[in-house]
């Protein structure tokens, strides 16, 4: 499980849908930082701080090979979020449901509200 300094810098990291986008395209595969940068209008530097930030965060991972630096997705990171989602998602079911549960049971024991007068 994430600690929850990790799944801050994740959820940070998400925040931004510029970041957002590019984790998106990096769910089809890795591709090179250009590739990456191509649909954005904005200077290579930007996307890099982009990138920075999504491999701080451990979304992302880049390597090296000769002039070309290339990013992928870490999916283990999203899925630990996902986790979280589930687990956080799994308790208010729990809570709607008892709430149902205490919204449906008959009255028993209440006291009839007299009608109201017509004015």
């Amino acid at each position: 499980m994430l600690q929850h300094s990790s799944l801050d810098q994740v959820f940070h990291a998400l925040a931004d849908p510029t970041r957002r986008a590019m984790v998106e395209r990096l769910t089809s595969g890795s591709v090179s930082v250009s590739e990456l940068a191509a649909p954005f209008a904005m200077s290579l530097s930007a996307v890099g701080q982009h990138i920075q930030l999504l491999e701080a965060s451990g979304l992302v991972r880049t390597t090296k090979e000769g002039r070309v630096r290339t990013v992928a997705l870490v999916p283990s990171t999203l899925a630990s979020a996902e986790d979280w989602f589930k687990s956080h998602r799994a308790r208010w079911a729990q809570r709607l449901d008892a709430l149902g549960a205490l919204l449906e049971e008959p009255e028993e024991n209440a006291v009839p509200t007299p009608p109201r007068r017509k004015r």
